[in-house]
């Protein structure tokens, strides 16, 4: 029986507590102090306290940046962990900042409360190698993403996304309680370590099958891989700006994350292989077919959509489709290409939103159409856009490019059979040539189009364009000096031993 260490429990929840009381902080000084405020000054108070209460987390995750486990993975602390739950806080505290100028609701604290909740469940989720905490994790997440979705109560757009994101993870969620429950009676235990252990060495029996495919499915949802994507345009295009920033970015890294945690450490021993002369069942086949999917479904419909927002959705489907490729080679190079690969593609999404965000109050909608001229209109924000479309376009020397570069050759350098999964290496380069031109029309649009008689231009609060800037900063200095942050991930993911 073990024996439960509260201190060390309490240790290890520190971030995650700190997160929770600032959120009802947040609340309580709305409430009492700023209800007869702008919507402006709560939003500047309510951002500004939850800043500090994501400082404190971070100050927290720095000073615990060691290996301890509360019972046997229920909660683990490495280096990786707390590496990817600071990356967690910062893009929160980014999304925060994009909403300090928002309008699209009266209820500011509750909406600070939940980007806050969120953040507290994706904390938790990528420091669990537990499936029932995982699951728990995810739907703390996911409920708090459902109302974040549909918060513009004025927009009837805004509602319908946020009844299908709820309806689809529903569903996904279904799928995913499926798998884990048949692990958990595969190997009598809900631990990714037991679970592999009682995997390894053991045939692919349909049991074993039904729950790779339905974990998958599960997951799939999370990252918007196709075919579980249909979801993702609809939430793109209807959810308020900060809020569908948030889903595109921190959600996305903590679901990547886990993802392979639960892969790669919950089912070891039921990998399979892909390549042609090798092929044998298991997980990595399935991922194979998911990415394949993805890449061609995101690019091909990216290509006709005349939304901004949609055409981001579209694009974040093929990028999982990308970063689906580190899971088949799975090994300590693939990791990090992965974690590059989420955090840089995180940093440019999070831009384009945030022009978005500006854009779109003056302009009144998201269409590429309306965007033409924008570069006479708006010259800084129009500056950046380039950055972050050429960088998720994988062009030199941004941080897009260095991303692709290292997840194709981690994907090549693996084994002396690597060779064999060229073609999917091939798929993706072709796919991202694809991706180049929609990415180079909406460009089009804003440099090369000229501007309506009529457009006014573009008013950019300064606190809009200086977050936009410092992540077009980011892109651009993490694509021309990629070590300062790949030589940390592989760091900790050396000493957490994976």
């Amino acid at each position: 029986m073990n024996v439960i260490n509260y201190g060390q429990l309490l240790g290890l929840a520190w971030p995650e507590i700190i997160l929770t009381v600032t959120a009802l902080l947040v609340v309580a000084a709305d409430i009492l102090f700023l209800r007869r405020s702008s919507i402006r000054t709560r939003f500047i108070a309510s951002v500004a306290i939850a800043s500090i209460g994501c400082a404190g987390a971070i100050l927290r995750l720095l000073h615990t940046f060691t290996q301890a486990t509360v019972l046997g993975g229920v909660l683990v602390a490495t280096p990786l962990v707390s590496l990817v739950q600071i990356a967690l806080v910062i893009l929160t505290v980014a999304t925060l900042f994009l909403s300090v100028d928002s309008t699209f609701t009266d209820h500011v604290s509750e909406f600070v409360l939940l980007v806050l909740l969120a953040t507290t469940g994706m904390l938790f989720l990528v420091a669990s190698q537990d499936l029932l905490v995982i699951f728990i994790s995810l739907e703390l997440l996911s409920l708090s993403l459902y109302i974040l979705a549909g918060f513009d109560k004025r927009s009837p757009r805004s509602s319908e996304a946020a009844l299908k994101y709820f309806l689809f993870g529903g569903m996904s969620a279904a799928f995913m309680l499926y798998g884990f429950s048949l692990l958990y009676g595969f190997s009598n235990s809900t631990n990714l370590a037991s679970i592999a252990s009682a995997i390894h060495g053991q045939p692919l029996s349909p049991i074993l099958i039904i729950a790779i495919v339905t974990t998958v499915i599960g997951f799939g949802f999370k990252i918007a891989a196709a075919p579980f994507h249909f979801w993702a345009p609809d939430v793109y295009q209807g959810a308020p700006v900060p809020s569908a920033a948030f889903i595109a970015s921190g959600s996305k890294v903590a679901s990547f994350f886990i993802f392979f945690q639960v892969l790669v450490l919950g089912l070891a021993g039921a990998e399979g292989n892909a390549t042609w002369s090798h092929f044998h069942s298991g997980w990595v086949p399935v991922l194979v077919v998911v990415a394949v999917v993805s890449m061609l479904l995101g690019n091909l419909v990216a290509i006709v959509q005349s939304s901004l927002r949609r055409l981001l959705a579209y694009s974040a489907v093929a990028h999982a489709g990308y970063m689906l490729l580190a899971y088949v080679t799975h090994t300590q190079q693939s990791l990090a290409a992965l974690l590059y690969y989420v955090a840089t593609y995180s940093l440019a999404t999070l831009g384009v939103l945030g022009v978005l965000s500006v854009t779109e109050k003056q302009i009144g909608n998201d269409k590429i159409a309306d965007l033409a001229g924008l570069s006479r209109r708006a010259p800084f924000l129009s500056a950046c856009l380039t950055v972050f479309l050429l960088s998720l376009a994988g062009i030199p020397p941004l941080s897009g490019f260095f991303a692709k570069f290292l997840l194709f050759t981690s994907v090549l350098a693996t084994n002396p059979s690597s060779h064999l999964l060229l073609w999917l290496v091939i798929v993706a380069i072709a796919m991202s040539a694809v991706s180049l031109y929609y990415y180079l029309s909406v460009l089009k649009r804003v440099f090369v189009s000229d501007k309506p008689a009529e457009a006014p231009e573009i008013q950019s609060p300064v606190l809009s364009q200086i977050v936009v800037g410092l992540l077009a900063a980011g892109v651009v200095l993490l694509g021309c000096a990629p070590d300062l942050i790949l030589t940390p991930i592989l760091n900790v993911i050396h000493a957490s031993g994976l």
